[in-house]
């Protein structure tokens, strides 16, 4: 343990630099940080709702919208089912009024085929063997197919489900930030984002279903009936995205946004717009690649959320499961619909029905609160360890600041959330980063009380407590571990500071120290250990 060679001396001491470094920003005013040099790290904690106020929006899912979307996935399932061999059942005058589904069977000799491909389609809701679809037959040759009560509240707790890992996914790409994302009752999901007193970006982003659809354009359309919202059967009206008028697209949806792996912002070569670059996956990449195979010369309309944003002509098969949507785009614009599309559509429309923001002022006290109580926790551990083990003390003094710093940088690092809980963290972090120490410490005293000389003892103390240390912080860990995973808001932000802390104690109480104390021998070469 004496023998702690360079390498060792050199790679302690440069992480704590780095973590110091790290830190030194979101300690800094912001006056200060502005003229701070460029290419020192920059990044900074950032503090929860609790203590830096930002939006509270409360949404809610719109059943009829949820219903026709639900219409329109069964719609198209029911066509892919029965355009199937074995036999082929060929149908029309299909029609999604009344909230039902109907349609016709042109062979009435095969309704029986149908009805039984169509009831193998539904499932079962709950024990009570409800179905999700009422199929009947009306008319000896018309389909009837009705949602169920049970299966439309069935559907809209799974999208509601779905809805909050989408917005959750929107707001906070990479996870790091301490947002709050639940369900309130059947129909609602509260949002609380720190940090940001706009929330009309927010809402926009949240709000956008980002619901992509690739569709043929109907060419046998008469415009003047388009003009007047009237489309062929099979076909629909939907209007341009820039608001120059409609167009009548193919009810049928070719391609679809759910079969998307990767969306991005980029530039188009030739004119250098802002586009959206998007990759579908295997399936996607080779639907697409059919359409555009089967559909050479013809216009394809990009429509999202209903309103098309070009409508293209296919002019080669496209077969590398790439594409490009191109607008009227900004580049923030273009970079909100690839986050948008990359995070997954909506599969319900959300509205806003309450909207707060929080001032800072809020956490102001809360923030000089919890600051005096991080110092005064500080000072007393300091303290306690400086009268009751001297030297040693002083070695666990430092390892203590030293820790406290290291939890800054590396939330820094990883763009963090500071909430009030997360204080409570930082607090029970610094009182029991000392645990180790005090196990040390008292180890070597017993080797001492043992007659061990002094380099043996200490050696014994650091190597036999280490087990101990390891163990204890590992089920620490853990427990820190359940609480993020399980845990949302607030419960997040205090496991979080609770692993950070826990994972950087360790590191200065066995490496730190370890360090210290082994140059300590080396250059004094001590014959009487006080401790």
């Amino acid at each position: 343990m004496m023998d702690f060679p360079r390498w060792k001396v050199w790679a302690v001491t440069l992480t704590i630099l780095a973590g110091i470094l790290f830190a030194i920003p979101s300690l800094l005013p912001a006056s200060a940080l502005a003229k701070y040099p460029a290419w020192l790290p920059s990044a900074r904690i950032n503090l929860g709702l609790d203590l830096a106020g930002g939006s509270h929006l409360l949404l809610e899912a719109d059943a009829a919208d949820a219903a026709k979307q639900r219409l329109q996935a069964m719609e198209d399932t029911v066509s892919t089912e029965l355009r199937r061999n074995n036999p082929r059942i060929d149908i029309g005058d299909i029609s999604t009024t009344g909230g039902r589904l109907s349609f016709m069977v042109r062979d009435p000799a095969l309704v029986d085929a149908a009805v039984e491909r169509l009831r193998a389609l539904t499932q079962g809701v709950g024990l009570t063997g409800t179905r999700d679809w009422d199929v009947a037959v009306v008319d000896a040759s018309r389909i009837v197919l009705t949602p169920t009560k049970a299966g439309s509240a069935k559907a809209l707790k799974d999208a509601m489900t779905v809805a909050r890992d989408v917005v959750r996914r929107r707001i906070d790409p990479q996870g790091t930030k301490e947002i709050t994302v639940i369900g309130q009752g059947e129909r609602r999901i509260l949002v609380q984002v720190p940090g940001v007193e706009d929330p009309e970006a927010l809402k926009a982003l949240i709000g956008q279903t980002a619901r992509l659809e690739f569709k043929l354009v109907d060419l046998t359309a008469d415009p003047e009936q388009v003009a007047a919202g009237r489309a062929p059967a099979g076909s629909q009206v939907l209007p341009l995205a820039d608001g120059t008028g409609a167009m009548a697209v193919k009810r049928r949806v070719m391609v679809s946004g759910d079969q998307l792996v990767d969306a991005k912002q980029t530039f188009e070569q030739t004119s250098g717009q802002p586009v959206v670059s998007i990759s579908f996956n295997s399936s996607g990449a080779r639907r697409f690649g059919r359409v555009t195979q089967e559909n050479v010369g013809k216009p394809f309309a990009i429509i999202l959320d209903d309103k098309i944003l070009s409508a293209p002509n296919i002019n080669e098969p496209i077969l590398g499961g790439q594409a490009q949507i191109s607008g009227s785009f900004t580049v923030e614009s273009a970079n909100a619909l690839a986050i948008s599309l990359a995070s997954g559509k909506l599969p319900v429309k959300l509205n806003v029905i309450e909207e707060r923001t929080v001032g800072p002022d809020l956490g102001k006290d809360s923030i000089e609160k919890g600051a005096i109580a991080s110092i005064v926790a500080t000072l007393a551990v300091i303290a306690f360890m400086l009268v009751t083990y001297g030297r040693f003390g002083v070695y666990a003094t430092a390892a203590l600041v030293v820790n406290a710093l290291l939890i800054l940088g590396i939330m820094a690092i990883f763009n963090a959330t500071l909430t009030l809980p997360g204080i409570a963290g930082f607090v029970l972090t610094i009182g029991a980063a000392v645990d180790a120490n005090v196990l040390i410490n008292e180890r070597i005293r017993e080797e001492q009380r043992r007659g061990r000389k002094i380099i043996d003892a200490i050696e014994t103390g650091y190597k036999e407590a280490s087990t101990a240390i390891f163990d204890a912080n590992i089920t620490n860990v853990i427990a820190a571990a359940l609480m993020f995973y399980f845990g949302s808001g607030p419960i997040r932000g205090f496991a979080v500071v609770l692993m950070i802390g826990i994972v950087t104690s360790v590191f200065t109480a066995v490496n730190l120290t370890r360090m210290l104390v082994s140059l300590w021998v080396k250059r004094s070469r001590p014959r009487v250990l006080n401790i």
